[in-house]
């Protein structure tokens, strides 16, 4: 009998030219997937032990392992964590958002929230020339602040045309509006008592202002179980914001590039997000699977979080300006004006 070349070289049967390319893939990526991954389970420690903000832990011990970047065998997997894992944990989202709680909050306060969404980004877009940076960073900066912190500003940063300083910029925004999320959590709650906001309103208030889902929470559960659930929910249903603003943005931006640097007209991961939020909606997700489904995305997106911190230089960090941080600061001042007022109103 005959033996070919393959098994005799390689003592067995040879691979499916699939199964090879996959085991290619992984050894190629697997380096700086992995320090990522690591960056990300340091800050999940100092975040459970510690009460660090997870986010802004992640980029900042992701930070000084800059030098990795740079290096051949890490900076393919550093690469695909930062966008590729980003996309999959944004499609995770879906799972969390459903068409009931739009009806539970009242469709006056969802017509509240996207009118904030739409104002606060598009003034953020035409007032990021008068800093000196482009509209790029002006609706990175908006959509992070209207939508849903630090993965908005991932999420949007994927449909953004390459440019310099990108990572740099997204790093800054992403710990800038962590760090203004941490402080709304501990100021927020004060004022809404302050202002004698009933338990429904100081939720819908907190809800629509804070930046991030985790001190959404905090500072609705720190004031009633009440006003923490609807905090919550509001929070999520400003999440599902984020799947017609990345398309909206995609659609744009397309308009604008021609030829082979054209992104798609859909990018899969809102495609993915939407279709999950449908299933989820029809109930025919099993809660067991959206609670998984939710700690994967959560534990995937600080993993993209971390490999973006690896990919930010510190001094090109310090290049950003005054400028860009009272840019982030007067958003979340205009944000928490444009909910607020209609609240003590009585409006919504």
């Amino acid at each position: 009998m005959t033996v070919s070349p393959s098994l005799r070289h390689q003592g067995g049967p040879a691979r499916p030219p699939f199964f090879s390319g996959l085991v290619g893939r992984g050894r190629v990526l697997g380096p700086g997937v992995m320090l990522a991954v690591t960056v990300a389970m340091a800050a999940q420690f100092l975040s459970a032990h510690y009460g660090a903000p997870v986010m802004l832990m992640a980029i900042l011990l992701g930070m000084p392992l800059h030098f990795m970047a740079e290096d051949d065998r890490a900076a393919p997997g550093i690469d695909f964590a930062a966008r590729g894992l980003l996309r999959i944990g944004v499609a995770l989202l879906g799972l969390r958002v459903s068409v009931e709680m739009v009806s539970a909050i009242g469709w006056p306060f969802v017509g509240l929230i996207a009118c904030s969404i739409a104002a606060l980004i598009i003034g953020s877009v035409l007032l990021a020339r008068s800093i000196g940076r482009d509209r790029a960073f002006g609706l990175l900066t908006g959509g992070s602040v209207a939508i849903c912190g630090a993965s908005a500003a991932m999420a949007l940063s994927s449909v953004l045309p390459q440019r310099e300083g990108a990572e740099r910029d997204l790093s800054f925004v992403v710990i800038t509006v962590t760090a203004l999320s941490t402080v709304a959590m501990i100021l927020y709650p004060a004022l809404a008592t302050m202002l004698g906001l009933d338990m429904h309103q100081a939720g819908l208030f907190l809800g629509g202002t804070i930046h991030d889902v985790a001190q959404v929470v905090g500072a609705g559960y720190s004031l009633s179980d009440e006003a923490g659930d609807t905090a919550t929910v509001v929070k999520l249903i400003r999440v599902t914001m984020l799947a017609p603003v990345v398309l909206i943005a995609a659609l744009a931006l397309r308009s604008r590039r021609q030829g082979e640097g054209r992104p798609p007209l859909l990018p899969a991961f809102v495609l993915a997000f939407l279709a999950l939020a449908a299933l989820n909606s029809a109930h025919l997700v099993p809660e067991m699977v959206t609670d998984a489904a939710s700690n994967v995305s959560r534990a995937v997106l600080v993993a993209a979080v971390a490999a973006v911190g690896i990919k930010t230089s510190l001094q090109a960090l310090a290049k950003v300006g005054p400028a860009s941080i009272l840019l982030l600061v007067g958003q979340t001042a205009a944000l928490a004006a444009i909910v607020l007022v209609p609240v003590m109103l009585g409006w919504v």
